[in-house]
């Protein structure tokens, strides 16, 4: 017999779980209603889409999104057609969202769904923040049949609202090795480089792991602009870090011990920036990339402000349980 479920305080709690980012309790929560009520869950969630708050529309769309296959997949773009109608904030964040979920659904008809979009987009004049957001949904669900759209795309929409769909087309149209010698071009402006590392942050596919090194010897390249000034240079390597920290589980040990070495040497040199220039999160890198001894520079140079202060005494603690080289 199925389990009775009160479902007003089930979507009470499924927006709160999404609305603070624990996806793993809207997880499980979807899955529990799916389990007791399997004909009423897509019901449920459908009929959330018509809240007038967008807050119980984004939880929808992520629950939608879980359920999966086409009458979800369908349903979203429904929706997305209609948020865009709107025009407001709430449908900007629900756009968002639905955008996101599409990425993630295994139905061929989320990677068209998404292709309108980006045309729909490209027929106006859209912000960067929107064109960034498809293009990370697009990456996800990269398929060769999606280059043409991307290309006309880059045709009409200007920069630097088109910025995000460039680097998306260089990952997209590039092999491996033609990405490395780009990476390795000095001729190439590293704000575009930190574009393609920015796209990265969604998925790094197994055949691009490789070419991390490449990237981590560039920014060793620049560390000494980086480290002394805001700039491109700065925001590379802290888009560098952000990815390195996102997959850390994956790609730090994936790394070789050259590449590992010159990382290590680029945190140092970021931990120890002054503090209008540094980058805490070079503190937990060098969790990963440090070694015993670098305790005593984040000790040296643990930033006064207390919360900021608390990454480099964790950093220190975990550097210190390390044996001497």
């Amino acid at each position: 017999m199925a389990r009775e479920i009160d479902l007003e305080q089930w979507q009470a709690e499924l927006v709160d779980a999404f609305h603070w980012g624990e996806q793993e309790r809207a997880r499980t929560l979807v899955a529990t209603l799916r389990e007791a009520q399997p004909r009423r869950a897509q019901r449920v969630l459908e009929h959330m889409l018509q809240s007038p708050d967008g807050k119980v529309r984004q939880a929808a769309a992520f629950g939608l999104g879980e359920l999966g296959g086409s009458t979800s997949a369908k349903r979203l773009e429904q929706q997305l057609l209609l948020e865009e109608s709107r025009g407001d904030h709430d449908a900007s964040s629900v756009v968002q969202v639905i955008t996101q979920t599409l990425s993630h659904l295994k139905s061929a008809s989320a990677r068209a769904t998404l292709v309108r979009r980006l045309n729909r987009l490209a027929a106006g004049k859209p912000v960067a923040s929107d064109v960034d957001d498809l293009t990370y949904a697009i990456w996800r669900k990269r398929h060769p049949e999606m280059i043409h759209a991307v290309r006309e795309a880059l045709e009409r929409i200007a920069p630097p609202a088109s910025e995000g769909l460039q680097a998306l087309l260089r990952l997209l149209e590039s092999s491996p090795e033609q990405l490395r010698a780009w990476i390795e071009d000095e001729s190439v402006p590293v704000e575009q480089k930190t574009k393609v590392l920015t796209m990265l942050d969604e998925e790094v596919p197994d055949e691009l792991v490789p070419l991390l090194p490449s990237f981590i010897f560039l920014a060793g390249s620049i560390i000494e602009v980086a480290s002394t000034r805001k700039g491109q240079e700065r925001r590379f390597c802290d888009r560098l870090f952000t990815l390195l920290l996102l997959h850390r589980e994956r790609l730090f040990p994936a790394l070789p011990f050259k590449a590992r070495t010159v990382l290590r040497e680029v945190a140092r040199s970021m931990a120890a920036a002054p503090e209008a220039i540094r980058i805490i999160k070079a503190a937990t890198l060098l969790e990963y990339v440090g070694h015993r001894e670098d305790a005593d520079l984040l000790a040296e140079h643990k930033p006064r402000d207390e919360v900021l202060g608390r990454v480099y005494e964790d950093a220190v603690e975990v550097l210190r349980k390390l044996p001497h080289d």
